[in-house]
């Protein structure tokens, strides 16, 4: 045995399993499953040209010497990134742990009850900050942030408003650059046409539907918006703001000078600076606009037995329901940040984050009083955090490198600093030093902090975190435990496998984990000069090289930082190289009715029109309809989404014709990443004909997927696209022709790709080709198990699964039994359900991975058996064991059970369970309770019950 294999550490399956499963399937060998599942016509002809893999000691090690090449300035940059403490409580129970990261987005809301009360925290925190009623779940960053608030805002027009003329929308002048330009990507394929101006000097007469204001403004001035708010409200025009979370802590909030979103990123409390992300955004609102919010909501309901119970609440707002009607793309969170950014103020509770924001306004305002006796004037009347210094630019960026020192240069004569909670007497010290030093005069040293305000008649007289949750875990050992308490709620990869199909939910190893942890990484402000980040440009570059190996394509963006926002980029590269053609008119969007929900929406969001072309009786794109359409629009096509294997798990034989025609009618072919589990080493999008597709990291390429976040959706697009890869207006980036940005941050979430970076190196070609292998003989392995008494509804020529199948759970609804009490009922077993009814209605999605081993999938195999043989012995009646799965462990131990079946059935019914039983902590949620009475904040559940 090769113990420094790193391949023998990801993948599960033994060899001794091997020849078991290999008999079980029905073939001899390896190359047989492979050669009767993949279509030989797409089969790479030799195997990727990548590095043999790394062990993960010298995986380690390689880590440590570039780590070593980013260069940890102190950063006053600013722009919307501050450095910030994490508290080791959060980094080590929740940022380094498995029973945190690797869980899935709460679909299943019974057994994530802890995430779930997690996020409910980061909603009632973002309300009671900025002011506002209803906050979702987090959003990417404030750059989208904003964007979706725009977007909102255009779908909200009022009736009043001649919606074909009300088109246009107010940026201040004062909104970060970053954001800016994440405004105008989005705005241009939806005709919404962006004005910046001055905000005091703006013409309310004219036809705008929305506007945007910054708060602070992006160089520090605190500015007074009441006025504009109530002009704007006069002329049925909607105001957002974009405030920093941490001055909402003495600032007036947004919502009581009555703006109508505020949004933003919560960075600042407590989340690693990563070079740029992850990161979670916040976006709260009025509401009435609940069924509008982008994103997710946390909502309080009840179980079956009337206790409190929480779930993602009004999920027909998605665009996996609304599909081409949806008015968001965003079909995630940043959960895992959003959990950190919220138990940052559970942590030190109202008192802690006042006391957080009044030594950085103490800090500014101290230095401010030092430079200005220095004789520099400080421009900023009323300011939280930054300074505007009229100074020489070039002498201070000399001086301040020479000191290990990052200011942000506006122009030659203009330098702004930004203080945050890392600023110590001692760091105002050397930026004291450094300006007397250019001043040619000698620095008083400050030996404390001034207690003297410049916030004037903006100052905060609200409370907030008034609930008991952000007032009772400021001791490490009461945090740890409370933090240890949610975690028992939720069950993630570190107990279970969790087979969710489209999903990918495979081992997130350690050695991967571990650099995120080093300040060498996490603490890089992501507009430092390029040069002070040299290990992470390496990192970043071969990444992108390793992806264009694996894809076949000549470049890559690693700036989207979702799934749906690499389909978003990848479709608005195609839009640029038609118009770069002058066939920008090109407009028309097909898209296979199996597609996942964000394909419609990106594409309309994208500017196109969608076109739903049919599928065969074996779940197949049907390519003789594709072809009629393809035909009928060849004169406008723009695109078509195709996901490959199919949504259905499925090899489709027909691909490159399906492609060519696509092709041979004007098109481009985008290629969602989504089942690229199933094709590194054995073949790739640019051999299938595609032109473009997207990734995701935190699918195949070993990203935890963090509870419904972070994620990461790089595009990888074909040598004519390249010049099309998206920007940033603070560091340039991508193409020569380059989409202005997709993100606020130059390369996205970088942080998290050094995940990624090191499952290629340390895999190596023949691991990642190995793992594909893994993962298809795993999925064909449950496949052949469970189809003695399971229908498998598509299956490819040969009768193969790719990676996943779809298990049909329609032919019980005979025995009154649906496909959610077979979900709920794998939670007994110890299982995570697959994926419920997607793509087809009363069905499973099955995709175990390359990671589970043979003993996991045979518990699981076992699991779905006994709950078949249960099925078939129910008497027709409400009470069985199905239905009132799952089964808590104080149902079980009441003085009385009245049910028709035995304790030991409700919650052991195979031996395995007893060695590992996980208990739900609520009974079965009822969501239609939840939607009917929305709260999305820490309130008991008396409280809206009673309302």
């Amino acid at each position: 045995m090769k113990t420094d294999s790193f391949a023998l550490r990801h993948i599960g399956p033994r060899a001794t399993d091997i020849e078991h499963m290999l008999k079980t399937i029905g073939v001899d060998s390896i190359e047989q499953l492979i050669y009767e599942t993949v279509p030989d016509g797409i089969r790479l002809k030799k195997d990727l040209e990548l590095p043999v893999g790394l062990s993960e000691s010298e995986y380690s090690y390689h880590m440590l010497q570039l780590a070593s090449k980013n260069k940890l300035f102190k950063s006053y940059i600013g722009l919307g990134y501050h450095e910030a403490f994490t508290p080791s409580v959060i980094k080590r129970n929740i940022f380094e742990n498995p029973g945190w990261y690797t869980a899935y987005t709460p679909y299943q809301a019974e057994i994530a009850q802890g995430r779930l009360e997690a996020l409910l925290n980061f909603q009632t925190m973002i309300c009671d900050l900025t002011g506002m009623p209803l906050a979702n779940a987090s959003l990417l960053d404030e750059a989208t942030a904003a964007a979706e608030a725009m977007t909102m805002l255009f779908a909200l027009r009022s009736r009043t408003q001649k919606k074909e003329n009300t088109h246009k929308f107010f940026v201040s002048e004062e909104v970060l650059p970053q954001t800016l330009a994440v405004l105008t990507t989005k705005a241009k394929p939806l005709g919404i046409e962006l004005v910046v101006g001055n905000h005091s000097e703006f013409d309310f007469s004219g036809e705008f539907f929305g506007s945007l204001l910054q708060y602070p403004a992006k160089h520090g001035e605190v500015l007074s918006y009441e006025d504009f708010v109530k002009k704007a409200h006069a002329s049925d025009i909607k105001v957002a703001v974009a405030a920093d979370i941490l001055s909402l802590v003495l600032l007036t909030p947004p919502g009581e000078f009555d703006a109508d979103v505020v949004v933003g990123t919560t960075q600042r409390f407590g989340i690693p600076l990563g070079y740029g992300g992850p990161h979670a955004g916040y976006f709260a609102t009025r509401e009435e606009y609940k069924r509008n919010i982008p994103g997710r909501i946390i909502g309080v309901s009840k179980d079956k037995d009337g206790n409190r119970a929480l779930r993602m609440a009004l999920q027909t707002r998605e665009q996996h329901i609304k599909r081409d009607k949806a008015t968001s793309n965003i079909c995630t969170a940043q959960v895992l940040l959003a959990v950190m950014a919220g138990m940052y103020a559970v942590y030190h509770g109202p008192e802690g984050l006042k006391y957080i924001a009044n030594k950085v306004h103490g800090s500014a305002v101290t230095l401010a009083g030092s430079l200005e006796k220095l004789g520099f004037e400080q421009l900023n009347k009323s300011y939280f955090d930054t300074l505007l210094i009229k100074a020489d630019a070039a002498k201070v960026k000399a001086t301040a490198e020479s000191h290990e020192v990052n200011f942000l240069y506006i122009d030659d004569n203009h330098v702004a600093l930004s203080i945050n909670e890392a600023t110590n007497i001692d760091d105002i010290n050397v930026i004291v030093k450094i300006f007397a030093k250019v001043a040619g005069k000698k620095a008083e040293a400050i030996t404390e902090l001034s207690d003297v305000s410049t916030i004037n008649g903006t100052k905060r007289s609200s409370s907030f975190l008034q609930e008991k949750v952000f007032n009772s875990y400021h001791s490490e050992t009461e945090m740890m435990r409370y933090i240890r308490k949610l975690e028992r709620r939720d069950l993630s990869l570190n107990h279970s496998m969790i087979s969710l199909g489209s999903c990918t939910m495979k081992l997130n190893a350690a050695t991967e984990m571990l650099p995120l942890s080093m300040a060498q990484w996490a603490n890089i402000h992501p507009f430092v000069p390029v040069e002070q980040a040299e290990g992470y440009q390496t990192v970043l570059k071969e990444l992108e090289h390793q992806l264009n190996v694996i894809t076949g394509f000549a470049g890559t963006s690693l700036q989207p930082n979702s799934g749906a926002q690499g389909e978003y980029a990848g479709l608005m590269a195609i839009h640029s190289y038609h118009e770069s053609r002058g066939e920008g008119h090109r407009n028309i969007c097909l898209i296979p009715a199996s597609a996942h929900g964000t394909n419609p929406a990106s594409a309309v969001l994208a500017g196109m029109k969608v076109v739903v072309t049919k599928t065969d009786d074996r779940g197949n794109i049907d390519v003789e309809d594709l072809r009629e359409k393809a035909e009928k629009y060849k004169d406008n096509l723009s695109a078509l989404m195709v996901t490959y294997p199919s949504t259905h798990g499925v090899f489709e034989s027909s691909i490159k014709e399906i492609t060519q025609i696509i092709h041979d009618n004007g098109g481009q072919v985008y290629m969602d990443g989504a089942n690229m589990n199933a094709q590194v080493g054995l073949t790739n999008p640019a051999t299938i004909g595609a032109d473009v597709c997207h990734l995701n990291l935190h699918k195949t390429f070993a990203i935890p997927h963090g509870g419904g976040g972070p994620g990461v959706g790089p595009i990888c697009v074909a040598e004519h696209l390249v010049e099309f890869l998206p920007s940033n207006p603070v560091i340039p980036t991508g193409g020569s022709n380059a989409i202005e940005a997709i993100s606020a941050a130059p390369w996205g979430s970088s942080l998290v790709c050094l995940i990624s970076y090191g499952y290629i190196k340390m895999l190596g070609a023949d691991g990642l080709k190995q793992s594909t292998i893994n993962a298809i003989l795993n999925a064909n392995y449950i496949k052949s198990r469970l189809e003695t008494k399971f229908d498998i509804l598509y299956t490819g020529e040969r009768g193969r699964a790719a990676h996943e199948m779809i298990v049909d759970c329609r032919p019980y609804k005979k025995n009154g039994i649906e496909v959610v009490d077979i979900a709920k009922r794998l939670i007994d077993y110890g299982f995570h359900a697959p994926t419920v009814s997607f793509p087809v209605a009363g069905t499973l999605m099955v995709e175990p991975t390359e990671s589970e081993s043979r003993q996991e999938l045979d518990r699981f195999c076992d699991a779905l058996l006994s709950i078949r043989e249960e099925i078939d012995t129910l008497a027709d009646d409400e009470d069985n064991v199905l239905k009132n799965a799952p089964h808590t462990l104080q149902m079980l131990t009441d003085d009385e059970w009245k049910h028709p079946y035995s304790r030991q059935k409700a919650a052991y019914p195979l031996e395995y369970i007893a060695e590992n039983k996980f208990w739900p902590s609520v009974r079965r949620v009822d969501d239609a309770f939840g939607d009917r009475n929305l709260m999305c904040t820490c309130a008991p559940i008396e409280t809206y019950i009673e309302a």
